[in-house]
């Protein structure tokens, strides 16, 4: 709900800080007072289009900040998640005009465009009794009203479901036929590419072996001549390091019988001795596996040359052509079986599309029977709202050329506000009152359907009195048991059914002009409902008869 507004330099506000509270809450004051300033502003903070020229005169900007209490359950608060812009169950708005620059828009103390800001407030407040920000003049929202009236949202978030599953196998099915124009030059060219692969592509492990071993061929003569070398420095020549070392090792035997401080060299030359015999064996066995294979040599390099060629055609690195090849094999035996995928998934489009319809008729079915019902109960409150004769009617038709996420139907409000009249659309009723009255018929109607939190009428009672407008009030208070309700009004029969009475008042210096709102207390309502009655001159017949409204509206409530 509402809980706060500030308003600084808007128009003639110079500043106002506002609480306000669950219920139903009357703005009233006299004529030229200023009475809708507070619905201006808070179209201002929901996204609506501003100029400069609503800055206060004198000042180089005004601005706006409107809180909102969110309940868990909150379609608003789903939406800043969704958004991130979520700041604990608070939801603060504040819109910036600049007379010389740009405006800003903030949600939650973060820049956001303008057009966010009204999307959010779909979310949070219906103003009634104006065509701007009235969720009710969409088709959509008088849909959704429609399916909450009648308790059938699961039913429509199973169909969207549906929808979803029979567009995407649909989607599927068109892709593969397309590909199917193709499909034989393709596959051409992919056994092409196929058989080229396999004559060349080898594994990781295979590719590391065959470049050894082209290493080693190319460098046969140098590593048999070189290892040679060392094999006849170590074992061969006269004397080789291997007879030297067990010389060397003979004498530190001998002398470590005269000082044993020599045992551990003579070890260390021992283990050295083993060590070298090691290396000696390594290298004998070494010299008969590597020969010289120019023939072998040449069908290594041109197998290397062959990979490395195949890589740079298809631009992969030598040891992505096995993924390749089984990647080229995939989509071939994926188009082989077209036919197959084809008839697979006709017949998966013909049972989604038979789901779909299915449950799109049975949804048509209950919409219709809602909308008979939702008709005749905003037709009846009409009656006792001053339009005596008028009626509203919620035309469903059920169009299958033109199926979507919620169905086939298309739901409009349709509306005579006079005996005589043709329906038209409730977005294309003239008068403001009488769109406010039929709105309010429609919100308490529907009351335990809507999700917006909070709802505002703006001269609701407009061109009625008397005991329509007491039963104006009635309506509004009754409405305001599951909803914030702010109305602004002239008449005492509205007021004096408000929970919480607003007074808009101006004030002057004889240079400069501004306007104030005050929270009433028991006394002071009492005294604005009498001057509602009685006008300037208010006698205590006056103040006893608006006590009395007051009271009666409260015991009856």
């Amino acid at each position: 709900m509402l809980s706060r507004i500030t308003i600084r330099n808007l128009v003639i506000v110079r500043s106002l800080d506002l609480d306000l509270r669950r219920g139903m809450t009357a703005l009233t004051g006299e004529t030229g007072a200023g009475k809708s300033i507070l619905i201006d502003a808070l179209g201002l903070a929901l996204g609506e289009k501003a100029d400069s020229g609503m800055i206060r005169a004198g000042a180089d900007q005004a601005e706006i900040s409107v809180g909102f209490d969110l309940e868990d359950d909150s379609p608003a608060l789903d939406w800043l998640a969704q958004h991130d812009l979520a700041a604990d169950g608070e939801c603060l708005l504040r819109r910036v005009l600049v007379r010389n620059g740009r405006n800003r828009a903030y949600i939650n103390g973060i820049p956001t465009p303008q057009a966010l800001l009204r999307e959010l407030g779909d979310r949070l407040v219906d103003i009634h009794g104006q065509h701007a920000h009235q969720s009710l003049l969409h088709a959509a929202a008088q849909r959704q009203l429609l399916d909450a009236y009648a308790g059938l949202r699961a039913e429509v978030r199973e169909l969207a479901q549906l929808y979803q599953s029979w567009r995407s196998t649909l989607d599927q099915l068109a892709s593969l036929r397309q590909a199917g124009d193709d499909r034989a030059s393709r596959l051409d060219y992919l056994s092409y590419q196929i058989r080229e692969l396999e004559d060349v592509a080898i594994d990781c492990d295979d590719l590391a072996d065959l470049e050894a071993e082209q290493a080693r061929l190319a460098h046969a003569e140098r590593l048999l001549g070189d290892s040679a070398t060392v094999l006849a420095a170590l074992d061969d020549d006269e004397p080789s390091i291997r007879s030297s070392l067990d010389h060397a090792g003979g004498v530190l035997t001998t002398l470590a019988e005269l000082d044993p401080s020599l045992v551990e060299a003579r070890d260390l030359l021992e283990t050295a001795g083993i060590q070298i015999e090691e290396a000696v064996g390594v290298l004998r066995r070494y010299q008969d596996r590597v020969e010289l294979d120019p023939e072998r040599l040449q069908q290594v390099d041109a197998q290397l040359g062959g990979l490395h060629d195949a890589a740079r055609k298809h631009r992969v690195d030598p040891d992505q052509l096995m993924d390749l090849l089984q990647r080229l094999r995939d989509e071939a035996q994926a188009l082989a079986n077209a036919d197959h995928d084809l008839i697979r998934l006709q017949h998966a489009v013909d049972e989604t599309e038979k789901a779909y319809l299915n449950a799109a008729a049975r949804l048509s079915t209950a919409r219709r029977k809602a909308a008979e019902a939702l008709s005749g109960t905003v037709t009846a409150s009409m009656q006792t709202l001053g339009m005596r004769g008028g009626r509203l009617r919620v035309a469903c038709e059920a169009d299958n050329q033109r199926p979507g996420p919620s169905g086939i139907d298309r739901v409009t409000f349709l509306v005579a506000a006079n005996p005589g009249q043709p329906e038209a659309p409730l977005s294309d009723v003239a008068s403001g009152g009488e769109l406010s009255r039929i709105s309010l018929a429609i919100q308490v109607a529907t009351a335990n359907c809507g999700s917006v939190p909070t709802l505002i009428f703006d001269e609701v009672d407009v061109g009625i009195g008397g005991a329509v407008a007491e039963i104006v009030g009635q309506l509004l208070r009754r409405l305001a048991r599951d909803r914030q309700v702010l109305c602004v009004t002239h008449l005492p029969q509205v007021a004096s059914q408000a929970h919480h009475q607003l007074r808009v008042h101006k004030m002057t210096d004889g240079k400069t002009t501004e306007t104030g709102i005050d929270c009433l207390d028991e006394d002071a309502r009492v005294d604005e409902v009498a001057r509602m009655l009685g006008g300037v001159d208010i006698t205590e017949q006056t103040r006893r008869h608006a006590q009395e409204m007051i009271e009666r509206a409260q015991g009856a409530a």
